[in-house]
């Protein structure tokens, strides 16, 4: 059974999704320089929602979607969240407030909050909620597309959301993975990631409408080569992508955009870099993470959303901040390319070797 994806809203530090697709195409990064996260006023890039009511903007956003699609409710929808941060901020928040644990509900900061949240508004089939890391929602639609294709549920809410909070920016910092300035994915100076946070909604349906994006493959992999450095030789990634191949029954050659994971780290770059150019060779390449920042657990979903926007508008986004790039083999566009798209396939890469890639492609 074929799976479409039919209606999707989004909101990161870009704004909605028309000022999202207008800065990546302009080439301005939504990055903001902060001195509120790390000892000592540390600056750190990071990527801020303009409306910090995390959870109102959650809810107008599947309200949106609701009301943009043939659906009157969501009763027969399964909801999948993928998150990786879920009701951490809000914990945060009680604690700096109060200065101590005693308010604080775990019930409410847990990643199912958001789930449950939604469940609670809308009414759902039944609720889901994961969390893989940078994988997260990546990961809920791969079940999800699964689970229409075997006729379990004709439409699936998949939503991908993640806010930030201190615990977040401040165990990145611990790595030595956060960059002082806007990232710069796949260039040869890049100094690290910025940490960002998104509300990414998309409406799965075995039924196509006349803006339906095919969902044609979803792979997966678990290298486990460490808990927080892809293996170098990108095995894990490469199988990830072979896999969503296979799936969709596409040749390399045939793919025309891959949004990458691009993270704008040293390690996890160079290893994407070349696990793609040891299987592609003429599709263009960029990362999104550059204007949006890194937004952790809604990272697959909002990079889906973008290259199904990308396919519509046969534009093909360049990469910003590339000074120079490092890995030669790769095709990375620094103008908006004009193409007819095809084949889009979009990479998430998460700690403990947990890749994930997607592949849409235009209905014929």
């Amino acid at each position: 059974m074929s799976v479409y994806i039919t209606n999707y809203e989004v909101e990161c530090s870009a704004g909605d999704l028309d000022a999202l697709m207008q800065a990546l195409y302009d080439k301005e990064n939504q990055i903001t320089i902060d001195t509120n996260y790390i000892d000592d006023n540390k600056p750190v890039g990071l990527g801020k929602m303009k409306n910090d009511n995390f959870f109102k903007t959650l809810l107008n956003k599947v309200s949106n979607v609701l009301k943009t699609s043939t659906l009157s409710n969501f009763k027969e929808t399964l909801l999948i969240v993928g998150s990786s941060v879920g009701g951490m901020k809000e914990s945060e928040t009680i604690y700096f407030k109060e200065g101590n644990y005693k308010n604080i509900n775990p019930l409410r900061h847990t990643i199912s909050v958001i789930s449950e949240t939604l469940n609670e508004k809308f009414g759902f089939a039944d609720t889901r909620a994961i969390s893989t890391a940078c994988t997260s929602s990546a990961n809920a639609l791969l079940i999800a597309k699964r689970l229409i294709e075997v006729g379990a549920y004709k439409n699936i809410l998949v939503v991908g959301a993640d806010t930030l909070c201190h615990t977040t920016v401040c165990g990145f910092h611990a790595l030595g993975v956060l960059s002082d300035s806007p990232c710069r994915p796949f260039d040869k100076s890049r100094n690290g990631m910025n940490v960002a946070e998104a509300i990414a909604v998309l409406l799965l349906s075995s039924e196509k409408n006349d803006n339906s994006i095919e969902f044609l493959g979803a792979g997966a992999s678990s290298d486990a080569y460490h808990i927080a450095h892809p293996d170098p030789e990108g095995k894990g990634a490469m199988k990830a992508m072979n896999n969503a191949l296979k799936d969709a029954k596409i040749k390399p050659e045939e793919v025309d955009y891959i949004n990458a994971h691009g993270t704008g780290t040293i390690a996890n770059d160079n290893v994407e870099a070349l696990a793609i150019s040891k299987i592609f060779n003429k599709c263009y390449i960029s990362s999104s993470k550059a204007i949006t920042g890194h937004t952790l657990g809604a990272s697959g979903a909002l990079e889906s959303i973008i290259s199904c926007e990308v396919i519509h508008r046969g534009l093909i986004p360049p990469q910003t901040g590339l000074r120079e790039q490092e890995n030669k083999l790769l095709n990375i566009p620094t103008v908006p390319i004009e193409k007819r798209v095809h084949y889009i396939l979009s990479n998430s890469f998460a700690f403990g070797g947990n890749n994930a890639s997607l592949l849409f492609g235009s209905i014929k």
